[in-house]
């Protein structure tokens, strides 16, 4: 399975390159490759390309709603931002860097969840967050 057999999300604006586990409703895993070809790199920064963190916490949430539509109860549905709470950046991350995206669903109701997701470069943590998804009919 690929990412886009569940997500919505189409480059530019795909941020998972390889899905590595999905327990449906419960978590999910993936990867994201940086090349250093991205759109984003070019003007963030010049000298100095580094991933912004808002497109690091995007990853993940991508990441978190594969764990949403994965689940059967949320055929046909899509989940959104609705908060991103607690977010810490521990790293740079730069062209050339893998991330692993992992997400453990909390609570998941009919209209929303919640979720803890984190971005790893190796063995070191380069961001994490708690996620608030709404889910919404297509």
């Amino acid at each position: 399975m690929v990412p886009t057999d569940l997500l919505p999300h189409r480059p530019p604006f795909l941020f998972v390159d390889e899905i590595i586990e999905i327990v449906p409703g419960v978590s999910a895993s993936g990867r994201w490759r940086l090349s250093g070809d991205e759109w984003f790199f070019s003007g963030h920064f010049p000298g100095r390309p580094t991933l912004p963190g808002v497109l690091m916490c995007e990853s993940i949430a991508q990441v978190g709603a594969l764990a949403v539509l994965s689940d059967e109860r949320f055929a046909g549905r899509l989940p959104l931002f609705g908060g991103l709470d607690s977010a810490r950046f521990r790293r740079q991350v730069v062209p050339g860097d893998e991330l692993t995206l992992h997400v453990e669903m909390g609570r998941l109701s009919a209209r929303a969840g919640k979720g803890i997701g984190r971005a790893f470069v190796g063995e070191d943590v380069a961001c994490e967050a708690e996620l608030l998804f709404v889910i919404v009919d297509v």
